[in-house]
């Protein structure tokens, strides 16, 4: 089954509590401490793996977490790293976030892992909190917290040329001649329903050609399979757009030349300026003389006549598109700025009065949570210290707060005092 999107749950791993521990030994009274810190939370890598083509393992693994760092120990030992992840994914697969559609990752060449969530950091232990006037800390700091993030997986097709065209026009069949890629054929519509690559070996030159699925009117906007298959040619470097001359299939060429031109610009504005070859095929199936002057007319540019069928016109259209594709810039991963997710102000905080009460809320006093014990005195006082020196307690005061006030910092409340 060829699958080519996907979406998947991604965390990377919380990092590791610092633990509180002090040195004893025999005949060392005063070991003091020796808390290590925790371990930092396993992260997040994709790779391109040639073994994968599609993503249809992630209809049934969606959910992927690394692993947690381990708490510090004693004799200053840091927790052990969590294990990190590394997802396999198709070479052309671009990771997005699934909310705001923005870009984490083009997956371009293989074998290059690529983060996409770093673990969270360990805490401290004891030990990095002892100071000259305090010589016996008796707390640690937490672990960062990392979120779990929802992303959505789109392979784009990896190909140097793409065959367009209304259905049935010929492409796989010239696709099958031109390449060892053996694609379903059959004389109805939409026989190709997953892009196909085949490898053109063509004199002393190679190149990469991917048959993408009939396009219909309305195909950028999503009509048919759509944007399904528009998706798959957005990186090539030349389109190769093959008209049915024929009459065959009782259309127009002219007209279906420019409905497909339409549904690339409407799809993408880039895609419509790459450079194009147009080939009228099915030339051996009546007189087309007529109808590829018209199209000549029609696209203002040459017109190469070929039948796929019987391979007339298919060598000098071949040796077109390698001089062609020579004078074009090699494939590169999309460019795009990376999405970035909003980050909290560690330095902000916000004070509200409500019912009686003084709510201090913001990123300082989470993180400063994060990195205290609340419910140990000396990690309370550190904690209400830092406050102090932060501006809060001056700030409470200037709001009207008193002495025996209730204030709420996060999910711990007291009462104020100098």
């Amino acid at each position: 089954m060829f699958l080519d999107t996907a979406v998947i749950y991604c965390k990377a791993g919380n990092g590791g509590n610092g633990t509180v521990s002090f040195h004893r030994e025999k005949y060392v009274p005063k070991g003091g401490p020796d808390g290590g810190d925790g371990g930092k939370g396993g992260s997040i890598y994709f790779v391109a793996d040639p073994s994968v083509n599609t993503l249809v393992d992630f209809r049934y693994n969606q959910h992927f977490r690394a692993g947690n760092g381990e708490r510090g120990g004693g004799a200053n030992k840091t927790g052990a790293t969590g294990e990190d992840i590394v997802i396999k994914v198709p070479r052309g697969t671009v990771v997005k976030d699934a909310e705001s559609g923005g870009i984490l990752a083009d997956v371009f060449h293989y074998g290059e892992k690529i983060l996409v969530f770093r673990g969270g950091m360990g805490g401290k232990g004891n030990a990095r909190f002892c100071t000259a006037t305090r010589r016996a800390p008796s707390f640690a700091e937490n672990g960062e917290i990392t979120v779990e993030r929802k992303l959505k997986l789109e392979l784009k097709t990896i190909a140097d040329v793409g065959l367009v065209g209304f259905p049935n026009v010929g492409k796989s069949t010239l696709l099958s001649v031109i390449s060892s890629a053996r694609p379903k054929i059959a004389n109805y519509h939409f026989t190709t329903l997953t892009p196909n690559l085949g490898v053109v070996k063509n004199r002393d030159r190679s190149f990469v050609v991917a048959d993408i699925p009939g396009l219909i009117e309305g195909a950028a906007d999503g009509l048919g399979l759509g944007h399904e298959f528009l998706r798959h040619i957005e990186r090539v470097r030349l389109i190769v757009h093959v008209v049915d001359v024929s009459g065959s299939e009782d259309r127009d060429p002219v007209e279906d030349y420019k409905i497909i031109r339409k549904e690339l610009k409407n799809y993408s504005e880039k895609l419509f300026m790459l450079p194009e070859i147009v080939v009228a095929n099915k030339i051996d199936l009546g007189d087309c003389e007529q109808k590829i002057d018209a199209l000549k007319e029609a696209c203002g540019c040459d017109v190469y006549p070929i039948s796929a069928a019987t391979t007339f016109g298919v060598q000098a259209l071949m040796d077109k598109v390698g001089d062609e594709l020579e004078t074009l810039p090699e494939l590169a991963p999309i460019e795009f700025v990376p999405h970035v997710y909003d980050t909290v102000d560690k330095n902000a905080y916000q004070i509200e009065y409500r019912d009686g009460v003084y709510y201090v809320t913001g990123g300082f006093v989470d993180e400063l949570a994060r990195t205290a014990y609340l419910d140990d005195n000396e990690s309370f006082s550190w904690f209400q210290k830092r406050m102090r020196e932060r501006g809060i307690i001056d700030a409470l005061r200037k709001m009207g707060a008193k002495d025996g006030d209730t204030v709420c910092v996060v999910d711990l409340e007291f009462e104020l005092m100098d």
